[in-house]
């Protein structure tokens, strides 16, 4: 089911994007969606490579920069890849990977995730709203 909401969350933020900035342009709302699927496979598996290969590189201490910079490249990938979506540039694919990544972790941190960040302060937040609106 995440897989899915993020799917829709990354989808939803090329849309916006493509509306907002004039260098990504993207057809229609099921265009975006099947980019934001071939981001998801690309990323997973040649991204998973290129993330491992230059993580070593740089001793892992630049992780969420290198992340940021492979997942834009996945971008560039896709764009050659899919006729109706076109991101002119390497800045456009970079501000869509930030925005896609912040976009993600947010839904993940309100929808109170499995990962640990989640359970530490989506627990406490909730608990502190259900006693006072009860």
């Amino acid at each position: 089911m995440d897989f899915i909401i993020n799917l829709l969350v990354t989808a939803g933020v090329i849309l916006l994007l493509s509306y907002a900035m004039s260098s990504v342009h993207v057809k229609s709302f099921w265009t975006a969606l099947w980019v934001a699927f071939l981001i998801a496979i690309v990323n997973a598996t040649i991204g998973w490579i290129l993330r491992g290969v230059l993580n070593l590189v740089s001793f892992f201490l630049l992780e969420a920069i290198v992340s940021l910079i492979v997942t834009a490249l996945m971008i560039k990938l896709v764009d050659k890849l899919v006729g109706n979506f076109k991101v002119d540039g390497f800045l456009p694919a970079i501000i869509i990977a930030l925005a896609t990544a912040v976009a993600v972790a947010a839904v993940g941190w309100l929808t109170g995730g499995d990962d640990e960040y989640a359970m530490i302060f989506v627990e406490p937040i909730r608990a502190l709203t259900a006693q006072y609106l009860a």
